[in-house]
């Protein structure tokens, strides 16, 4: 059964996904500020998808606060890249550089607001980077970082990636952990049905020292290893 929902799953999304890419490269030749409409749409149809198809629910806990924060996200799968545009309203979120090389998907993530994280460029990648995220965060939108850097399964933690340190401090904005358990139904090529919690820890104060600010994310941020997890 589990087969038979993932290939109905795939076939749903993924063919669903070509309509909604074509949308968002036609809306930033002809209507640009749609970009944003067509990418929450597209991530409500993945959670359409996982419901009805993968038998796989979504949850959030905690609370989400107002204005321009750091939203770091524990990363399990793909699962939270995916659904970030409906679990977060208008999300700016570091991405690996390479991935804007990807044919019409990088102009669309350009346009929606995503930003490279060049890791190879030293400082000056860096001040790229201050600079895009101090213009988003001026028109109050939330910033996303995953501190681990790739994905890790499920009950296992990653030590985080010395970036995340450098931004917390140059940015100077509050933190967010976020953690997400969606290793068990989604990190597999046979999806399981279940339900993938998205838990908002409380949010950390700028100025921390860097020994401090990564133990408390890094805890936070698994906390959904431990059994039962968050009320």
């Amino acid at each position: 059964m589990n087969v038979l929902r993932s290939l109905l799953f795939y076939i749903a999304f993924y063919g669903g996904t070509l309509p909604y890419l074509t949308a968002a490269l036609l809306a930033l030749v002809f209507a640009p500020g749609r970009i944003f409409a067509i990418a929450t749409a597209w991530s409500r149809y993945h959670r359409f998808c996982l419901r009805h198809c993968a038998g796989i629910r979504v949850r959030e806990t905690g609370q989400r606060p107002g204005g321009p924060v750091v939203y770091a996200f524990k990363h399990e799968s793909f699962f939270e890249a995916i659904d970030l545009p409906v679990s977060l309203h208008l999300p700016v979120v570091f991405a690996k550089e390479e991935l804007f090389s990807i044919p019409g998907w990088g102009r669309a993530a350009h346009a929606y607001g995503a930003i490279p994280l060049a890791r190879k460029d030293g400082a000056k990648a860096l001040r790229r980077m201050l600079s895009d995220a101090r213009r988003y965060t001026e028109g109050g939108r939330p910033l996303v970082i995953f501190p681990e850097g790739t994905r890790v399964p499920h009950g296992q933690i990653a030590p985080l990636k010395s970036g995340f340190a450098g931004l917390y401090k140059l940015l100077r904005l509050p933190v967010v952990p976020v953690a997400v358990d969606s290793g068990p139904c989604y990190h597999r090529r046979w999806k399981r049905p279940g339900t993938i919690t998205i838990h908002f820890g409380e949010p950390i104060e700028p100025g921390l020292p860097r020994e401090e600010i990564e133990a408390r994310v890094r805890d936070a941020i698994n906390v959904l290893n431990e059994k039962g997890g968050p009320a």
